[in-house]
């Protein structure tokens, strides 16, 4: 019999932007990989692989996580919030409304793990000085550039998201 995690598939569900779902595949596959091709949600990016870029950031019960170093094995069960999910009935989040506003892109490779790293950040600190929201995006990297821009997008969301969290 083959162990756990060693080529064997199994079903593991999961709450993913509001809807419980269920794949069958290996529990050590990374999650960002069942996200795209399980799934068929491109928003989450592969960036460098190995947890460090923050493409992949995806909200796991509440926080911002790398989905390419965590195996969808640990997701049962748990809570995950995609770049698609954030929006609500057609509605843009205010972050995302605020990167649209201060052009916080340009190529948008980054800007779903930007987004959703700022989401966390503003659950977690609803009233960010600017200090906070550099130290808070610093491991999310933007090969563009735009990081001021980014700043004052997350600076003007917390405005607008105060008393909505």
């Amino acid at each position: 019999m083959a162990k756990r995690g060693l080529g064997m598939n199994e079903n593991i569900s999961f709450k993913l932007n509001g809807e419980v779902v269920s794949v069958y595949t290996n529990a050590q596959r990374p999650l960002l990989w069942v996200l795209r091709t399980n799934l068929g949600l491109k928003g989450t990016k592969y960036g460098c692989g190995e947890g460090l870029c923050g493409a992949c950031t995806v909200i796991i019960d509440g926080r911002a996580l790398r989905s390419c170093v965590i195996s969808v094995g640990s997701v049962k069960d748990k809570e995950i919030l995609t770049i698609e999910g954030l929006a609500n009935d057609g509605e843009l989040h205010p972050i995302q409304e605020a990167f649209v506003k201060h052009d916080a892109l340009q190529c948008g490779f980054c800007t779903p793990g930007m987004i959703l790293n700022a989401y966390s950040l503003l659950l977690s600190n609803p009233e960010p000085s600017r200090q906070e929201i550099i130290d808070g995006m610093e491991y999310n990297l933007c090969r563009c550039g735009a990081h001021t821009r980014i700043i004052r997008a997350i600076e003007e969301a917390a405005q607008k998201m105060k008393g909505a969290v």
